[in-house]
């Protein structure tokens, strides 16, 4: 036993060795640097190593597929939310120990260079972050699945605070030059179509109608590829991502002759399209640069999809028995249209049969319950931009429009209201995914639910069949194994290393619930993540908090209906309390939000405002101290939460019932053993469900009461019979939060009291309070708040994406699963 364990140690020695050997080898000669620069280089030189060991096996995942031919599935989305890849990819490869030990060996720790990584500014928020733990989990699954994404210069925008206010600075993740991860593969590059205009006929002999799309401009597409690496099974998937270059760079007559600037126009308006993650599209040029990101995803993956199909196939006989297209969302949902203009003007096949090879290959995830989230796109700009595109559209809505009439003859409202082309000839996307797909699934037990009761109840009526639910999730490797390193220590002790890719063998942890040891480490486990995030606020914000006290946190996306407005609320309330007295039994919080407003949504940034006076007020009262501060992480990200979900006490999920989805946050939370205060409202109601009614802080309106109380909503009866509410909206109304600001929160005081608000704050506002006072008393219970943290992370297993995605195979994409050699 001794001489084996000898044995494996000189090998890893030796492994250890080779990889100090070739980190060096990269520093030097390919980056021209040494040790004594402590800078990105490192950085470069350690994912070059890394990559390296991925490349081999991405070979093999390659030839696996190429030779079995199985059938293949597709996840188109334009957002691939990947944060930090280092930390993730050595986890999967299993090197971790290995590579730490070499850099030691040169001096260097591993957590200092993996800090130099960047965020990869691929995504924005929940959507983006669900397909990066999407592909990660089908590469752990080894399911043949390839994501296709774009390749964006510039993120959303890097969030900056500045005397409270939202300032956004360009996020160019790239500026350090090429994505170290990806390998460029100019040999797939692909040409879409924008402007021109058709010419038709009829072919004489086939009868069959023949379109030429001319006079189009033409730009290429790029294709650069990042390895997706499963957990320790040689499977490394790809996420294939698009960039956009003018297909003639540059001309030299034109510039020869003075016209500089019409000399480098077409080169900047077709590297524009992958400029910029989500463009303010309030302006026409921004709603056209959205749509021509749309249009270059979707063309440029099926073009690419179809030509590996041509390589292996002669005909396109059984092309749908062997594709399956996962469209992430609405913004895909012109892959409909292209892939019948491919198969119909390109392929020579039949309206009839791409139509039957369409509708048996597409399938839509819907992502929102807001009708206004839905996406439409005006006629006219369509017909400009996308001329065929768009004939194929309203060829599809008047065949459909027949189904529907067949269905329901006479009913004209229903035909008007099903329409794929609205009222003002705008163009519905999401009416298009579902009239073009055989699968349309919500993303959480309730939203499905409300998809098929209201937004899409008409196409539901006509197709029950298609509609299903697949509940979201997270991927644990992320979000436990990386994230939260003592944890994973402390299971892999407790339970083995199964539930990395078994997450059902969390239930374990629930015979640990009296083991005084366990609960022990448990405890320190959540006081060092609270550290660590208390050193990440220190560091960002300048602001000192007490790991001591509940970690009350609120972050993802500003949004009206996430109301983190209500959250506010509550904290003008508690610092009333103190500033009367009101402190007997205290418990003290620091209350932490993150998040981004979309640029042009000027109420979200007021809230931001908001937030962060009240912060300035609570954080400089001397009567206030350690019993409440306030903070506001600017320029929230995958790496902020991945120091933020481990230290977290108490997640706020606080949503008005019926307009959250699904929600991701949520999960990640519970996972880490944070506790819920929220909603019945999204994935909330399967998390209360999963870890106990008595276990989780449930408040407000459920959907049905908040949908019968719209249209008779007076939020003035909710003040006028509750003080602590009238005490609230005073210190708004008399400006103790804006003093040198005057009536700087004149709209949310408006907000709050129309009887048109349709989040219903102040609804809330009395369940939300109280609820908040029962999680204040349940932490001062120290023994029981661990048998809570506990218990949430112990049911947590149904939110991994491992079982998402086995859903997702089973009942609509039916993949194999392919084993690497």
């Amino acid at each position: 036993m001794v001489k084996q364990k000898a044995v494996a140690t000189k090998e890893i020695m030796s492994d250890v060795d080779t990889l100090e050997r070739d980190f060096m080898h990269y520093l030097r000669y390919h980056l021209g640097r040494e040790l004594t620069s402590k800078d990105e280089y490192q950085l470069t030189a350690l994912i070059y190593i890394v990559r390296d060991r991925l490349v081999e096996n991405w070979k093999k995942t390659w030839d696996s597929y190429q030779s079995q031919s199985p059938k293949r599935g597709y996840y188109l989305s334009m957002e691939f939310l990947i944060g930090r890849s280092l930390r993730n990819n050595l986890l999967n490869l299993g090197i971790e120990g290995e590579i730490g030990e070499a850099l030691e060996k040169l001096g260097l720790e591993l957590e200092e260079v993996e800090q130099l990584e960047i965020d990869a500014g691929l995504g924005n928020g929940g959507l983006g972050r669900l397909a990066a733990c999407f592909i990660d989990s089908c590469a752990t699954l080894q399911l043949p699945v390839m994501g296709y994404g774009l390749r964006y210069e510039y993120g959303m925008f890097r969030q900056i605070i500045k005397d409270g206010f939202q300032i956004e600075e360009p996020d160019h993740w790239l500026g350090f030059g090429a994505y170290p991860w990806e390998l460029k593969r100019s040999e797939y590059t692909r040409i879409v179509k924008f402007g021109g205009y058709c010419r038709s006929y009829v072919n004489p002999k086939t009868g069959l109608l023949i379109v030429h799309w001319e006079d189009a401009e033409e730009v290429l597409a790029m294709p650069f590829d990042v390895p997706i690496p499963g957990y320790k099974n040689k499977t490394v998937n790809t996420l294939r991502l698009w960039d956009a270059s003018a297909a003639e760079d540059f001309k030299l007559t034109e510039f020869n002759q003075g016209s500089y600037f019409e000399a480098v126009a077409a080169k900047n308006e077709a590297e524009n399209i992958t400029m910029v993650l989500y463009p303010n599209d309030s302006s026409e040029s921004g709603k056209e640069l959205r749509l021509r990101q749309q249009y270059f995803l979707v063309s440029a993956s099926l073009q690419d999809i179809v030509a590996n199909w041509e390589r292996h196939n002669d005909s396109y006989d059984n092309f749908a028995e062997r594709n399956v297209f996962q469209l992430n969302d609405t913004h895909p949902s012109l892959a409909v249209a292209e892939l019948m203009r491919i198969l119909v003007d390109e392929k020579r096949l039949s309206w009839d049969e791409a139509w039957a090879i369409v509708t048996t290959t597409m399938a839509y995830t819907n992502h929102t319950l807001l009708p206004e989230a839905l996406e439409t796109w005006p006629a006219a700009l369509m017909n400009r931009l996308l001329p065929r595109p768009m004939q194929i559209i309203e060829e599809i809505n008047r065949r459909f429009l027949a189904q529907v009439a067949m269905k329901w003859p006479g009913d004209i409202d229903r035909q008007r209201r099903m329409s794929i082309l609205g009222g003002q000839g705008e163009v519905r996307m999401a009416y298009l995914a579902i009239a073009g797909s055989f699968s349309v699934n919500g993303v959480a037990a309730l939203h499905s639910q409300l998809l098929k009761e209201g937004l899409f109840n008409d196409f539901y009526q006509l197709w029950p069949h298609k509609f299903n639910n697949k509940t979201n999730g997270v991927t644990q490797r992320r979000w436990m194994a990386a994230a939260n390193p003592g944890l994973r220590q402390l299971l892999d002790k407790t339970i083995g290393e199964s539930w990395v890719t078994d997450l059902s063998q969390l239930s374990k942890l629930e015979k640990q619930l009296t083991n005084k040891a366990f609960r022990k480490k448990w405890d320190d486990i959540k006081l060092q993540n609270k550290q660590r995030l208390a050193e990440l606020i220190k560091r960002e914000v300048n602001i000192k908090v007490d790991p001591n006290s509940m970690f009350d946190v609120q972050v993802k996306r500003i949004h009206e209906y996430k109301r983190q407005l209500l959250n506010a609320l509550h904290i003008i309330h508690l610092y009333n309390r103190i500033k009367r007295g009101d402190t007997d039994n205290w418990t003290n919080r620091v209350m932490i939000f993150g998040g981004k407003a979309a640029p042009g949504y000027d109420m979200a940034k007021l809230v931001i405002k908001l937030i962060n006076n009240i912060a300035k007020v609570v954080n400089n009262d001397p009567d206030v101290g350690d019993k409440l501060k306030v903070v506001f992480i600017p320029n929230y990200s995958v790496s902020s939460m991945e120091v933020i979900a481990p230290g977290t006490d108490l997640s706020e999920q606080i949503s008005t019932a019926g307009k959250e989805a699904s929600g991701t946050g949520n999960m990640k939370f519970m996972m880490n053993g944070a506790l819920t205060i929220g909603t019945l409202d999204g994935a909330n109601v399967e998390i209360r469900e999963a870890v106990g009614e008595e276990n989780f802080f449930l408040f407000g309106l459920t959907a049905d009461q908040a949908l019968a109380k719209a249209g008779r909503y007076n939020p003035q009866d909710y003040i006028d019979n509750d003080h602590d509410l009238q005490a609230v909206m005073r210190l708004l109304e008399v400006g103790h939060f804006n003093q040198h600001e005057p009536g700087i929160f004149n709209d949310i005081i408006a907000s709050l009291k129309t009887h048109h608000d349709q989040w219903m704050v102040l609804a809330d506002f009395r369940s939300y309070v109280d609820m908040q006072a029962k999680a204040a008393d349940a932490y001062q219970d120290k023994e029981h708040w661990t048998t809570l943290s506990i218990l949430n992370t112990a049911r947590s297993s149904v939110f991994s994406t491992d079982r998402t995605m086995e859903q997702y195979n089973d009942e609509i994409w039916k993949l194999p699963k392919i084993a690497v050699k």
